[in-house]
């Protein structure tokens, strides 16, 4: 689905890549899929929006919720087939219910898979949940103002820095759990160069969401960018205790042992990228 001419398209590739822990293999296969349209410049680079991301997002989290990649795959497929061409892409949040992968919109609640329409019974999600604006502790959804608020701040990032910044703060003061606020925030910080501020804001993310491993890999990221080399490795490590098949984490971490002069560790992150690459 195409975004409007005018929609900005802010997220390069290794943006992308980065802030997700996704494979650049994974992400052009959801190319491949038509789910999200990135923009093309005239030098061959992708160039993504927000909401190209915020789908790319919803992948990576089925996944790390352990529903079947070909599940996410023909649930993506069929749910692209099916939306409303004008339906807000950034209205639609998809996760898995146990087994079963679900889109919820502002109007409705469905399984992409069968079109079956699913009622909203207030029970917080178990365990395996997963959703774009839940915290992946496995507790109940932030109050819906601050739903409402995260998506201001998400649209705000383009044309309003400080003020997504502000608002990302704000969320954090009242809901410290609220894992996507820390993860859209801190690549904020990273990408306008204040990688300290970064990472000290993950930490307090850490703290918050320790069992959440893109958490603990944009930490290494900006730990990483702050010159902090050491402390990257742990956090890259940590990230890949809480989820193995997590390719950029093994390359970054890869790259970071072999410039220690660590040939070891540096050759078994490398083999796990590379065998994790040959299965995307």
């Amino acid at each position: 689905m195409k975004a409007p001419a005018e929609t900005s398209s802010p997220y390069t590739l290794r943006g992308v890549v980065q802030l997700l822990g996704l494979s650049r293999h994974a992400v052009s296969k959801l190319i491949e899929l038509g789910f999200v349209a990135p923009v093309k410049t005239p030098a061959g680079s992708w160039q993504f929006s927000f909401q190209d991301v915020v789908l790319l997002r919803s992948a990576h989290e089925l996944r790390a919720a352990r529903i079947p990649t070909r599940q996410i795959l023909r649930s993506l497929r069929q749910l692209r087939s099916t939306l409303p061409a004008e339906m807000p892409l950034a209205g639609i949040r998809i996760k898995a219910e146990g087994d079963r992968v679900t889109v919820r919109s502002p109007h409705a609640h469905w399984e992409p898979d069968t079109g079956q329409l699913l009622l909203d019974l207030s029970v917080a999600p178990g365990k395996g949940s997963v959703s774009l604006l839940f915290s992946q502790q496995g507790q109940a959804s932030a109050p819906a103002d601050l739903d409402a608020l995260f998506e201001q701040a998400e649209a705000l990032e383009a044309t309003s820095p400080q003020a997504a910044e502000a608002a990302y703060r704000q969320i954090l003061d009242e809901e410290p759990t609220y894992a996507h606020a820390y993860l859209n925030l801190g690549f904020m910080l990273c990408e306008a160069g204040r990688c300290d501020e970064a990472a000290d804001l993950y930490d307090q993310g850490v703290r918050h969401c320790g069992d959440d491993p893109l958490m603990h890999y944009n930490h290494a990221v900006a730990l990483e960018g702050a010159g902090r080399i050491r402390d990257a490795l742990a956090s890259y490590e940590k990230a890949l205790q809480l989820q193995p098949d997590l390719a950029d984490a093994h390359k970054n971490a890869a790259l970071l042992y072999a410039e220690l002069g660590q040939k070891q560790l540096a050759i078994r992150h490398f083999s796990a990228f590379r065998r994790l690459q040959g299965k995307t």
